[in-house]
């Protein structure tokens, strides 16, 4: 079945997205793309316009991130879409499901030299799943069609169509049904093998990441867990899929985990950098993942391949003999309490000046559980993964692999129009906020109120530390100290206040919770300040 559309390539494109649910177009005005806004207008989608196309983007896919549908950015031809590369790129290594609709100057006039001329697609196939140009205005509905609903396939990502403006004119095309998305069937061998090395290990784990969520399948991985008791840790958009007052729920344990685990069960992320490539001392790994693209091929792993619901639900009926893991798991208790302890001081110092630890236990008491939590930046963000607890699904956005910095804004722009009832917390580092702090005047426009945490040391932290230690010397690590970024949030129509005394962070971020407008704490922190980095660049 299809449905019909009499109208240009726009109105086509449109109620293509709007048939998958999305609402919202994120973009920043150019004259290639206006056909999208009129028939934004004429069909009912919210409009939301940013300083900057990466700005847009992040927002398009942190629309995704906060839905489960199809993020939508419109970016004008030629430096509109370079613009958003960078987000786009995110999207791509965070398998976000994000559609990018691009004006393109005419094809009747292509090799003239029109305003703006750029062919994109060469640039945009490397980071999106399809990319092509809308040459044929009656198919212009169905290419969006099957650009979201590529997009929303397992394994999901970006997807770019460019449109010339001569493809604008009088048209009609017809649009097909959304239909059912189906991930792929996992081999029930496969997952009864998975569920037979869980049970008969001593130690067994998971670490549940995005694609867990994107499927959906956070009861599933609750009930397969309980079932196989399992100690469960988190990355990324996997926190909160159980919440962080579950029983199995771990955050304080990881080195236990690396040091102790007979066996790592890691679903829905790759076995990157984050997870030390698959290693984790002399622990069995074991993989699931959503589509045979994600199969880790740099280390020879067991990996199950399907839909999380169905490989979750297969692991929460398992109902052969089984090890009893409530020794390992009150080893992990133990500790996680002993770290829980071992933080409250930190979370309490009075210290001065402040340790990033005590805007995080500030936070916390003011944080409800649906409070969504936005990162963006280096140490400053490192240490929210350390100490914020999330509660629900869908309520932490980090920069994610890529480590594109930037995001948070955008990021806070969606998470706002998408949760208007929710807690909207910006975590930026002070060099992050030089990426895009222009656009609270588009959060200030749209009425979108954003409690942002600047934890503001006057340096790149995650840079000027290492390189001390490693060469003795820095170089490019230096910001301003105590730069006032609270008086630029103030500038484009906001409100805040810069803090140094550990005893007025928690009356701050009373007064930002209260304010109703995008509100900056404005943090001065302690420049000695390491934070306990273990990782490396790969």
């Amino acid at each position: 079945m299809s449905t019909h559309i009499d109208g240009h390539a726009g109105q086509q494109a449109i109620a293509a997205m709007l048939a998958f649910g999305t609402d919202t177009m994120f973009t920043l005005n150019g004259g290639h793309v206006w056909p999208l806004y009129e028939a934004a207008r004429d069909q009912g989608m919210r409009v939301v316009d940013t300083r900057h196309e990466q700005t847009a983007t992040f927002a398009a896919e942190a629309y995704a991130k906060l839905t489960r549908k199809p993020g939508l950015a419109a970016l004008t031809a030629g430096p509109g879409i370079t613009n958003g590369v960078s987000a786009v790129t995110s999207a791509w290594f965070n398998g976000s499901p994000l559609v990018v609709m691009g004006g393109r100057a005419p094809a009747m006039r292509w090799g003239s030299g029109s305003l703006q001329e750029f062919d994109h697609v060469p640039v945009m196939q490397s980071i999106t799943k399809s990319a092509a140009t809308v040459t044929d205005a009656a198919q212009a509905g169905a290419m969006v069609h099957a650009a979201a609903r590529l997009a929303l396939t397992a394994h999901r990502g970006p997807t770019f169509l460019d449109f010339p403006l001569d493809v604008f004119g009088p048209s009609a095309g017809d649009i097909p049904d959304v239909g059912t998305i189906g991930a792929a069937a996992p081999d029930d061998d496969a997952i009864a093998k998975l569920a037979a090395l869980i049970a008969g290990a001593e130690r067994p784990a998971f670490i549940v990441g995005g694609d867990v969520y994107w499927d959906g399948a956070w009861e599933a991985l609750r009930a397969a867990a309980e079932n196989l008791r399992v100690p469960c840790f988190f990355n990324g958009l996997g926190r909160g899929l159980l919440p962080a007052d579950h029983e199995l729920a771990f955050l304080r344990t990881r080195g236990l985990l690396k040091a102790r685990a007979d066996l790592v069960v890691v679903l829905g992320t790759p076995l990157d950098f984050r997870l030390g490539f698959g290693r984790f001392g002399g622990a069995q790994v074991a993989h699931v993942v959503d589509a045979e693209s994600q199969r880790a091929h740099h280390v020879d792993v067991p990996t199950v391949v399907g839909d999380f619901n169905k490989v979750l639900r297969g692991l929460a009926n398992y109902t052969g003999a089984r090890a009893d893991h409530e020794t390992w798991i009150g080893e992990l208790r133990a500790a996680e309490e002993k770290g829980r302890a071992a933080d409250a001081l930190l979370l309490a110092a009075n210290d001065a000046p402040i340790k990033p630890s005590r805007i995080y236990g500030e936070l916390a008491r003011r944080m409800e559980r649906d409070a969504v939590v936005i990162c963006d930046g280096g140490d400053f963000a490192s240490y929210a993964g350390k100490f914020v607890e999330v509660f629900q699904p869908g309520c932490w956005l980090d920069t994610g692999p890529y480590g594109c910095l930037g995001n948070g804004p955008g990021y806070a722009i969606a998470a706002r129009v998408v949760r208007p009832s929710s807690q909207i917390v910006l975590l930026l580092g002070d060099g992050a906020a030089g990426f895009s702090l222009m656009d609270v005047d588009s959060m200030v426009r749209h009425k979108l109120p954003v409690v942002m945490v600047v934890g503001n040391n006057g340096m790149w932290g995650l840079e000027k530390h290492p390189m001390q230690a490693i060469y003795g010397w820095d170089v490019a690590c230096d910001l301003q100290p105590g730069l006032h970024y609270d008086d630029v949030v103030k500038a484009l129509g906001g409100a805040g206040e810069t803090i140094s005394d550990p005893s007025q962070i928690g009356p701050a971020l009373d007064r930002a919770f209260a304010s109703g407008v995008p509100y900056m704490v404005n943090v001065l922190t302690d420049p000695t300040d390491v934070y306990p980095r273990t990782s490396n660049l790969g």
